[in-house]
């Protein structure tokens, strides 16, 4: 039965269509990925399914009584409504905290938020888990998610898949997160040039199934055919959960990949690597680093010794706060270890992409400030321009001219991160590159940087990125090491469950954890002085974890704000009292964690 039909659906805003006579339906406890070009109308097919948004032409019908929860991608919460009243309502305490599904979707996803803190004082990541909260702990009969993993970390994504997956409600997904795609849904539509395309299966059946269909139309774009091939050939070749959704024939898609070499090859890569760089790149001697600088904040590596070698290509893996931005910093040369010693190869040429927007002339046209680094690079065998480059991660055209002024956030990012590789580093530290990029534009960086020749450090809460363009996963597990994880992010995912209570988030107790066995009582501490220092140790981590927030969003103001001095300057002033403020926090932090133990 069907819980939504269109018929002849069209819709455009302005003078551009998106969706031009769309027909379609959504069938009870169908679990549907749309994906597609940023822009290109999935977001329109969302709210017209939603009953948000009235077509221009044709049909929406919903069946009589419909429950439809949706989460867009911006939310809607009451700034003066705390979060205990947006997600629990009138629900009396015994009511939700005797439900365990409730209490382990609390756990999960809002543990260490301060149920009475109003939303306003949230941070973007812990307003994205309210909302998924507030929608999640009531029953619907479809659920609509528009980039729902925005904002969290790997284990929250792995818990939230989880999770979707025994609900019995219908399923209609946006998202860029491939790996999201293919745990949860069953079906892909494809929204392109104004239709939507169907494709049985989650992304990996997706990609099969595009370049099957390519292969029997011979199509003329043969280094789209080339690109999608490569991305087969991983596909198939990697953990078989990435497969397991096909409903065609896979004979088929064997035959396409049969000649088709690795992505990568590595041995040439890392003779490549390491004729740039020598033997050396980064050396960690004993190092002790803690996030806030020396002696300040959560400690992050504790007299560890360490190498990274020419032509490494590591993913860092970690949750939010464990430092991960820290490490890539401290090999950057921007923070110095509290001891022991950095040592650098003499021929590293370092480009680091962080997470705030570099400052740019927003005078300047595109093209114009690439070419103002260099006009063309090598990238393996092949010399690119400048311009092809720009038309290769999304600015075709008439884009290539687009003042900066005038670029998105995402447009933004990627042209910082493309005068990063015009500048021929051979030292990529990579801090969340794939924010704002549909999967077309990450398919075109993964194939950039299989070509690249070089040592590779990335910070990536996006698991199909992470595992596609790197060789070795690296993880902060709280301890002061550097972890090697041979399973990559499934190994991880398991150590972090073997030393989790309910909840997939580490750290503090949420509401309803009151079942968890306790931990041991640090010697001579009663419990009750213990049950208090915690709590406090908490209220310490949800103010840093606020500041932390507001410390982001004021670094993002200020690129924006980049001609304006005035603005600049009080945003500076603000910026100091917070960082002033997360100095004290943290002092106190350390304190009440000594006395624990912890």
């Amino acid at each position: 039965m069907n819980l939504v039909n269109l018929e002849s659906v069209s819709h455009a805003y302005g003078p551009k269509p998106l969706l031009h006579d769309v027909s379609l339906g959504v069938e009870a406890g169908e679990r549907i990925g749309v994906v597609g070009r940023n822009g290109g109308g999935k977001t329109t097919l969302m709210s017209l399914i939603a009953g948000d948004v009235k077509p221009d032409s044709g049909r929406v019908t919903q069946t009589r009584g419909l429950r439809v929860g949706f989460l867009s991608q911006r939310d809607d919460l009451d700034p003066d409504r705390t979060v205990r009243e947006l997600v629990l309502g009138d629900r009396a305490e015994h009511e939700w905290a005797g439900d365990q599904g409730v209490r382990e979707l609390l756990n999960s996803l809002i543990g260490d938020l301060d149920l009475d803190a109003r939303a306003s004082e949230l941070s973007g990541g812990e307003r994205r888990r309210t909302a998924l909260a507030r929608l999640l702990i009531d029953e619907h009969d479809l659920i609509m998610l528009d980039e729902p993993t925005n904002h969290l970390d790997i284990e929250a994504i792995a818990w939230l898949a989880a999770h979707l997956a025994t609900r019995k409600s219908a399923l209609v997904v946006v998202t860029h997160d491939r790996w999201f795609l293919d745990a949860v849904s069953t079906r892909t539509w494809e929204v392109v040039d104004g239709r939507v395309e169907h494709y049985e299966g989650g992304y990996a059946a997706y990609v099969l199934a595009k370049a099957e269909r390519a292969r029997i139309a011979q199509a003329s774009e043969e280094r789209r055919q080339n690109l999608m091939r490569k991305e087969i050939a991983w596909l198939r070749r990697g953990p078989p959960a990435r497969t397991s959704k096909p409903k065609f024939r896979i004979e088929a898609a064997q035959a396409l990949i049969a000649n088709e070499p690795p992505p990568r090859e590595s041995v040439e890569l890392v003779k490549f690597a390491t004729a740039r760089l020598g033997k050396t790149v980064y050396d960690l001697e004993d190092v002790t680093l803690h996030a806030g600088g020396p002696g300040s904040g959560p400690l992050v590596l504790d007299r560890t010794t360490w190498q990274f070698g020419p032509g490494d290509r590591i993913g860092l893996i970690g949750v939010n706060g464990s430092g991960k931005s820290s490490v890539l910093r401290l090999l950057a040369d921007t923070v110095k270890p509290d001891s022991g010693r950095v040592v650098r190869g003499k021929t590293v040429r370092m480009a680091h992409l962080s997470q705030e927007l570099a400052e740019l002339d927003p005078t300047r046209r595109v093209l114009e400030t690439i070419e103002d680094v260099r006009k063309y690079i090598q990238v393996g065998k092949k010399e690119w321009t400048a311009s092809q480059l720009l038309e290769r991660l999304g600015f075709k055209g008439d884009a290539q001219w687009k003042v900066i002024g005038d670029l998105s956030g995402g447009e933004r990012r990627r042209l910082q991160l493309l005068r990063l590789l015009m500048d021929d580093p051979n030292v990529l530290l990579l801090d969340e590159p794939t924010n704002d990029l549909d999967i077309e534009t990450l398919n075109e960086l993964e194939d950039l940087l299989d070509g690249w020749p070089g040592t590779l450090i990335l910070v990536s809460h996006d698991r199909y990125f992470l595992e596609r363009v790197t060789d070795h996963s690296v993880a902060l597990l709280g301890d002061g090491r550097l972890s090697l994880l041979p399973g990559g992010v499934d190994e991880y995912l398991q150590r972090r469950a073997a030393g989790a209570a309910l909840t997939a988030r580490v750290g503090s107790a949420g509401p309803a954890e009151q079942v968890a066995e306790a931990p041991a009582q640090p010697a001579g501490m009663s419990a009750k002085e213990e049950r208090e220092l915690r709590k406090e140790l908490n209220r310490l981590e949800r103010q840093l974890d606020r500041l932390t927030g507001q410390e982001a969003r004021l670094h993002a103001a200020m690129a924006e704000a980049a001609s304006d001095y005035g603005r600049l300057g009080s945003l500076d002033a603000e910026l100091r009292d917070v960082l002033g403020q997360k100095d004290t926090i943290e002092a106190e932090w350390l304190e009440v964690a000594d006395r624990l133990g912890d």
